[in-house]
């Protein structure tokens, strides 16, 4: 059952201890760091609460009544317990402090956690923090959800065209989707744009079902074209950039990708691959910090979406 309004807080509990020890009301509120005006305060509420004197003043000081000590008595079993309690929490928040698990999809993880992860280290050694022990998953957007959602990892960074169901979130940044080929490739020969419909029937070098590319293509050429149209399956699914972009330098299938602006910057600007423009298609999509809980999570997760860019 809960307990009644006459139980008082534990400060004004300690309040009576220090009296019981000090026989001043002055020396128990050096003691505890309060103001005289707030030991009053703490007395005038105690008293209130319970209903009875607890302290007694006099020339030489003061002590507690007979109510006040037996009122004393009892706080001191009860302030063992919070001090237990109190070492348990921060031996919790040490252990949550000391260790930090990430889960990142596959853009996020290559290209900008590197140096998120070095600057959130920087910044706990300047502090006089021990830095963090971080551990990184690297899985597609959809994994990255779940093991957020089930508590296996502190924080999560995902590239989905939308907010996981159940997870809070906040824009970290955003990249761009570029569909790229070989050299030699036909489509380079082109005067004009590929049409959406083009990229729909053509069998892509893709990224695996649950990833944040393959659904943020799939979203975009869903919006532009005749509902239910259908898209043609990849050619080849493979789980890493570096495999896609192998695979479309070999001229793999159709020897076409849809990957980020990230990961092919440096090959579209020395030629190793060449961007095809699509027609009035975007591929604009926000990469996002996510965590399970309330509006921001504690410890290293949120000084690492701070460092992201998340505001917390």
């Amino acid at each position: 059952m809960p307990l009644s309004a006459h139980v008082p807080e534990l400060g004004s509990l300690e309040l009576l201890l220090a009296v019981a020890r000090t026989g001043s009301l002055g020396a128990a509120g050096r003691e505890l760091g309060l103001t005289q005006q707030a030991v009053s305060a703490r007395v005038r509420t105690i008293e209130r609460l319970i209903g009875v004197p607890m302290v007694a003043r006099g020339p030489r000081g003061s002590q507690l009544t007979e109510s006040g000590a037996l009122v004393a008595d009892w706080a001191r079993a009860v302030l063992a317990a919070a001090e237990k309690l109190d070492a348990g929490i921060a031996a919790l928040r040490g252990e949550r402090d000391a260790h930090l698990t990430v889960a990142s999809s596959l853009t996020v993880a290559e290209y900008l956690l590197p140096g998120w992860l070095a600057a959130l280290r920087a910044a706990q050694l300047a502090s006089g923090t021990v830095p963090a022990t971080v551990r990184l998953g690297v899985h597609n957007s959809e994994r990255v959800a779940a093991l957020v959602l089930a508590g296996e990892a502190g924080v999560g960074f995902v590239e989905g065209p939308d907010v996981p169901a159940g997870l809070s979130a906040h824009p970290v940044g955003t990249d761009e989707l570029v569909l790229v080929v070989a050299p030699g490739h036909r489509w380079t020969r082109r005067s004009r744009p590929l049409r959406p419909a083009e990229l729909a029937g053509t069998p892509l070098v893709a990224r695996e079902a649950g990833s944040g590319t393959r659904r943020v293509l799939e979203s975009a050429l869903a919006a532009v074209l005749p509902a239910g149209t259908e898209l043609t399956a990849p050619t080849l699914e493979l789980s890493s950039t570096a495999s896609i972009r192998g695979a479309v330098l070999a001229g793999a299938g159709a020897g076409a990708a849809v990957l980020s602006d990230l990961a092919v910057r440096d090959d579209l600007a020395t030629g190793r691959l060449v961007q095809v423009a699509v027609e009035g298609l975007s591929l604009r999509r926000v990469l996002r910090g996510v965590w399970a809980g309330g509006p921001t999570p504690a410890g290293p997760a949120r000084d690492l979406l701070r460092i992201a860019g998340a505001p917390t």
